[in-house]
């Protein structure tokens, strides 16, 4: 599944998708307070780009952050972001800030190859959003929002195994889906 999904994400003309209204969206539907810290990931390849998201939210006083990869463990180390903040490749080459000052966040924006009408994602097969979100949600209560193309919705369930946490929203161009109460 995970091949067949990064080969039909590979082939998205991302020109045609647009960044900015999945920020209207996002705001609108999510609503967060000033004193909400929220957190994405830098995009690697053709990964749907939040960083409009993040540099709206930075304008609107928001804290934000990007994961960093720690070694020895799945859970995800979330750094403050801002956008004159230097950037550095970390672990799989994923861009993260240069600073040291981790932070909780209270929205983390979530990368997906492909999501379903249940809220599930399917994500790079390292678990470390999972392991994250479960570790984050056992200490107070966190939204995650899967951002990606339309396109990458599938029409059927995917599987899930125990460790696998649900998402909040998925959130498109297009559309944003709240399933916080399914």
């Amino acid at each position: 599944l995970r091949e067949n999904a990064r080969l039909h994400r590979d082939r998205i003309d991302v020109a045609k998708e647009g960044t900015e209204e999945a920020t209207s969206l996002f705001f609108d539907a999510l609503r967060p307070q000033s004193e909400q810290v929220i957190a994405a990931y830098w995009p690697k390849g053709k990964e749907f780009d939040p960083t409009n998201i993040l540099e709206t939210a930075f304008k609107k006083g928001h804290i934000c952050a990007l994961p960093r990869v720690c070694e020895k463990t799945r859970i995800l180390e979330f750094i403050k972001w801002s956008p004159d903040e230097p950037l550095k490749k970390g672990a799989f080459g994923i861009m993260e800030p240069q600073g040291s000052e981790a932070i909780s966040p209270d929205i983390i924006i979530v990368p997906l190859l492909a999501f379903d009408r249940r809220g599930y994602r399917l994500g790079q097969g390292g678990g470390y959003y999972d392991a994250t979100l479960e570790a984050l949600r056992a200490q107070k209560q966190v939204q995650a929002v899967g951002i990606g193309y339309a396109s990458q919705a599938v029409l059927f369930p995917l599987p899930i195994e125990e460790h696998d946490q649900k998402l909040d929203w998925i959130l498109t161009p297009h559309a944003i889906t709240d399933h916080r109460e399914e």
